[in-house]
């Protein structure tokens, strides 16, 4: 049996008949709610204490493993249709809207904000606000490597590979990286068809980032070496002409700005923290 820090295991089913894990943390009388969609080779029980902090706020708090990750079952890495991160975020967050008075909000890590970008782009979901932790915008592999992953994709789509991730490059905390190593849920791999959806989204999320329309939190980690910040810095340049997006630079952090050694944690959840405080709560 899972711990109350755990939170609440239970299971959706989508229209292809892939079942996801979710993971709540309920809060009774809850007048807010928050779905956080994790990054590539992870999954949601990583970031109890994330979920910890949200309730102490007042926030309801929903995750999910993505298709091929965490407890949701099928290969690791591998998508059936370009689209699939995007459809299954659309019918977890309706879903959870539905017990909801108020659209609820949309917390994005990594590849998770990119899925969580692309889908609040496209118009498929509207949440309250959004805040995005390091998105995937843009990767830091060349030219070569993204048409390479683009014609592999058409030809052998989930043929397993290494995401060639460096686990000391996540975070300063040594108890991070340690957890992270011995967790059995994470993996390293990526496979063709994922590796393109993120190299192809990415840019196109770059370019119609003047279409944003919810108000948004953009934390950006400097010394990042996973994804390329770059990537932000251009997404928040199209998107200022909409009054829409507010972004946080902390310029010597890395990858997992959640998960980053203190004081740095604190101080980027208190940037959260005035950002929630800041929206309305009518």
């Amino acid at each position: 049996m899972n711990s109350a820090d755990d939170g609440l295991l239970d299971d959706q089913r989508m229209a292809d008949g892939q079942i996801l894990r979710r993971r709540s943390w309920p809060l009774p009388d809850a007048k807010r709610a928050v779905l956080f969609v994790h990054g590539l080779g992870e999954h949601s029980g990583r970031y109890r204490h994330v979920a910890a902090w949200f309730q102490a706020r007042g926030f309801d708090v929903r995750s999910y493993d993505q298709r091929g990750h965490g407890q949701t079952q099928g290969p690791r890495g591998a998508l059936r249709h370009d689209d699939d991160l995007l459809t299954d975020l659309t019918a977890v967050y309706n879903d959870y809207a539905t017990g909801h008075s108020r659209p609820p909000l949309l917390l994005g890590h990594s590849m998770g904000g990119l899925v969580a970008a692309r889908t609040v782009l496209d118009g498929r979901i509207k949440p309250g606000a959004m805040l995005l932790t390091s998105p995937a915008l843009r990767s830091w592999e060349g030219a070569g490597m993204r048409k390479l992953a683009h014609v592999l994709a058409s030809v052998l789509p989930n043929l397993p590979l290494s995401n060639g991730l460096k686990v000391d490059d996540l975070s300063h905390d040594a108890s991070v990286i340690a957890g992270y190593l011995n967790d059995p849920l994470v993996f390293n791999k990526i496979t063709p068809r994922l590796a393109d959806f993120i190299f192809r989204v990415g840019a196109a999320c770059i370019a119609d980032s003047a279409l944003l329309k919810v108000p948004t939190l953009l934390l950006v980690a400097g010394a990042d070496k996973l994804v390329d910040p770059s990537g932000s810095t251009d997404f928040a340049a199209g998107a200022w002409a909409t009054n829409q997006l507010t972004t946080r630079h902390f310029a010597a952090l890395y990858h997992e700005l959640m998960n980053e050694a203190e004081p740095a944690r604190i101080q980027v959840m208190k940037q959260m923290g005035d950002w929630l405080d800041r929206l309305p709560t009518a």
